[in-house]
């Protein structure tokens, strides 16, 4: 059975998720937490590196870690502009808390720097990390940008990045690039039934706990 590991960096989270001493990080957070996640990855065997989507706070650290680790860089396709340009699709957001938070997001990429790289895998639904020592399959779940992706692990565990957020409360994304996608994406995750949900913001919840609503 998988075991994932949050590894919190300042308001964001990255994941580890090891099998029988095999392990997967999932994204990478920002400078400044570059040296905490390097060691946690080296208390393991990390033979991937997945990335949710392509925001500063999920791939700033995605050069330096691929490079110490020796391992592969793993992302949606449709993210591989946003990586070059973090400003590519516009932020939407509802609400004065959506309005905060885009505020807060605009500040971060006009004065962060992405240091250049390039996935070496692309990934895409239905993917299945075995290779990796993981029984997971990708998820993609648009809405937050047009390359979400998400990982189902061993059906009983979700990683969702930010295609869901528990700031203040489990729900939809405060900012995104289309709201009817990240509606049905969140649905998409409800019909899957139980799911430990794990979040690039908040803390973990079970699915069940709460209902998806357009508010």
């Amino acid at each position: 059975m998988a075991e994932i590991k949050r590894i919190r960096c300042g308001a964001e989270n990255t994941y580890l998720v090891e099998n029988q001493g095999r392990a997967i990080l999932v994204d990478t957070g920002r400078k400044g937490f570059e040296e905490l996640i390097l060691a946690q990855c080296r208390k393991t065997k990390v033979e991937l590196i997945v990335l949710t989507h392509g925001h500063i706070e999920q791939v700033q650290n995605a050069a330096f870690l691929s490079e110490k680790l020796k391992v592969p860089l793993a992302l949606h396709p449709v993210e591989l502009d946003r990586i070059k340009n973090d400003s590519e699709e516009p932020l939407l957001y509802q609400g004065i808390l959506g309005l905060v938070f885009a505020e807060i997001t605009v500040k971060k990429q006009e004065i962060a720097e992405i240091p250049d790289f390039r996935p070496d895998i692309f990934l895409k639904e239905g993917d299945c990390l075995t290779d990796y020592g993981l029984d997971a399959r990708v998820m993609e779940l648009p809405g937050h940008t047009r390359g979400s992706i998400g990982l189902d692990i061993e059906e009983s565990d979700l990683i969702v990045g930010d295609a869901l957020m528990n700031l203040f409360y489990p729900g939809l994304p405060m900012v995104y690039s289309d709201r009817e996608s990240a509606l049905k994406s969140a649905e998409k995750i409800h019909s899957l039934g139980s799911r430990k949900l794990y979040f690039s913001h908040g803390d973990p919840v079970d699915s069940q706990t709460f209902r998806w609503s357009e508010n």
